[in-house]
């Protein structure tokens, strides 16, 4: 008799990230074999033991669509793409008809990758489409931003269009908070040459608990299989950072919205939409939307019984859906613990968090974005690169000694 036909596999690119890493686990917790690639195979998410194997390759560039056509035709089956950067959907977008004899690709048709992936095609799209967003002003050059900073209310968010790779290239923060015209007008200085186009988007006014997601994945046909809204409570760096503790929520107007999108533009594929409510009005408005791959926050669904990632890996593959598809709203939490306690201790010491309060935030079930007790090895690595920075970092500190004080000869 023979045995069960293995699973066909699953390709994660990205692995040297923690979305690429939770992504793994999640797929190798359905017993689906993984290969995971990583543009820097020391980064601790790497050491991971649920890969069959881990391959390296240049992910900034199209340098993993090579050792991607290289792979396929050793594959025994027709695998399923997980990519888990902004860059390799691009990219993966733009090769696909290279890749798809060998690989499952669940992403919607090129225009609308490009439309959803650049910042000011999407604002270009969403008015025109009258979604909820803030006011905001596309910079191109010195004059426009000056004609921005006199128009804008303060403060206001700065970030590129597009995270190009000049842009990750000089370590610059995926966004900047400009208090008034003048910093808007510094900031532009310092990084508008390194972004084709600035974005300057009204603050929307409340805290890093007032911002919102959902999690989802549709069809070909624009259906939505499994949706999870959830909100952030802390993150990391505060204000303009990602999330550091995250918990489900029932919230109708996140979920709506969502799919009002996707399903206007003709989506298919993993998704994901940020908005934020304004504490001072109630109303809510799309930060930005994040296509075709995990994000670091899917595994909340999978700790909320939503089985997000396994019900498009099972749709690409024609097989039944999985049941868990309804979100239960159970308040399950998701953190990422370093960052939470940098996070907690910056309020802490602002005045703006007491010990009672930070300890019944975490009360509940939780999922981890890194710490886990089957796979330790990444947490610990984790652990001991911080380590290493922060003592590396004190024996700099301890090497600066003062100059010796001379006392000055007196001039006759």
């Amino acid at each position: 008799m023979k045995g069960k036909e293995p699973n066909p596999p699953a390709i994660v690119i990205g692995l040297d990230c923690i979305t690429g890493l939770q992504t793994a686990r999640i797929l190798a917790g359905h017993d689906i074999p993984v290969i995971g690639i990583a543009g820097n195979r020391n980064h601790f998410c790497c050491r991971t033991t649920v890969c069959t194997q881990i391959l390296t390759a240049d992910l900034d560039t199209a340098d993993f669509i090579l050792l991607l056509q290289k792979l396929g035709p050793q594959l025994s089956q027709k695998a399923v793409l997980f990519p888990c950067t902004d860059i390799c959907v691009r990219l993966i977008s733009r090769y696909r008809r290279q890749l798809e004899p060998w690989f499952h690709i669940a992403l919607p048709e090129p225009k609308v990758v490009e439309t959803l992936m650049d910042k000011m095609n999407f604002l270009t799209y969403a008015r025109h489409a009258g979604l909820p967003i803030p006011l905001t002003s596309l910079i191109h050059n010195r004059r426009e931003a000056e004609e921005a900073a006199a128009h804008l209310s303060y403060p206001c968010v700065v970030k590129p269009s597009l995270k190009t790779e000049l842009w990750r290239s000089q370590n610059l923060a995926k966004a900047y908070v400009a208090a008034d015209a003048e910093e808007l007008l510094t900031l532009y200085d310092k990084v508008g040459p390194y972004a084709g186009t600035l974005i300057a988007q009204e603050w929307v006014e409340g805290t890093d608990a007032d911002l919102y997601s959902c999690n989802c994945y549709f069809d070909h046909n624009s259906n939505p299989l499994a949706t999870f809204v959830a909100r952030k409570v802390r993150q990391w760096p505060p204000h303009t950072g990602t999330s550091s503790l995250g918990v489900e929520v029932l919230d109708d107007t996140v979920l709506e919205t969502t799919i009002e999108l996707f399903q206007g533009i003709g989506y298919r594929g993993l998704g994901y939409v940020e908005m934020k409510r304004d504490s001072r009005t109630g109303n809510y408005y799309i930060i930005e939307p994040n296509i075709g791959r995990p994000t670091g926050r899917s595994a909340i669904a999978e700790g909320g019984n939503v089985e997000l990632l396994y019900t498009m890996y099972c749709d690409l593959l024609e097989r039944p859906l999985p049941p868990n598809r309804q979100q239960q709203y159970r308040e399950t939490r998701w953190v990422y613990l370093r960052h939470d306690f940098q996070s907690a201790f910056y309020y802490w010491r602002r005045g703006e968090l007491s010990l009672g309060d930070w300890w019944r935030s975490w009360q509940g079930s939780k999922v981890y974005a890194v710490f886990s007790w089957r796979d330790p090895a990444p947490f610990l690595a984790d652990l001991g690169q911080s380590a290493a920075l922060v003592l590396g970092a004190g024996r700099k500190k301890a090497k600066v000694r003062r100059p010796a004080l001379v006392p000055r000869r007196k001039t006759i």
